[in-house]
């Protein structure tokens, strides 16, 4: 087959294979693209193309491979592989990075409002804030029980209040 008998076969079947590349993509612009590689593809390999056979079906099937090598090719390259240890991130697919900045601040912020606080009730909310249990800070300060538990409430209701001032919320937004 000449390339002047090639050429007019391929332009006879150059609609029913833009629709049928439509057809496969349910996109324009994508079903351009289909049909441009397959056009290449046929003359480009229009030596292999055997005289006699069926034209249409050749150009079909080459559209179509076409059309399944690179559905393969999308799903391949939207595939997470994991190879993490734990199973904690298993097909995550974000990458996060932990940063304790915010954490940080918060934790200076809190700590200045802590050393504002009057040593009577610092002391008993520092003890208690490092794991103390009330009846062990009320032996090491010999205070009754009551009495450490009233500082520890106080401190934290004090600690509230400087918290809703800093950040203008006003008593009834609290509840």
């Amino acid at each position: 087959m000449s390339t002047i008998e090639f050429n007019n076969r391929f332009n006879e079947f150059t609609n029913i294979l833009q629709a049928f590349a439509y057809n496969l993509t349910k996109d324009f612009e994508e079903s351009r693209d289909l049909f441009q590689e397959t056009a290449y593809r046929a003359l480009k390999n229009r030596d292999k193309f055997l005289p006699g056979t069926n034209f249409k079906a050749w150009l079909f099937t080459i559209m179509k491979n076409i059309f399944i090598n690179n559905y393969r090719r999308k799903v391949k390259a939207n595939t997470i592989i994991d190879t993490t240890d734990n199973q904690f991130y298993i097909n995550s697919g974000k990458k996060t990075i932990v940063n304790q900045a915010e954490t940080n601040i918060m934790m200076k912020e809190l700590s200045g409002m802590i050393e504002k606080l009057d040593d009577s009730i610092k002391i008993p909310f520092e003890r208690h804030y490092a794991g103390f249990k009330y009846q062990e800070i009320a032996d090491e300060m010999g205070l009754p029980l009551g009495t450490v538990k009233s500082r520890i409430f106080f401190a934290r209701k004090e600690l509230k209040d400087m918290l809703y001032k800093k950040y203008g919320m006003t008593e009834n937004s609290r509840n």
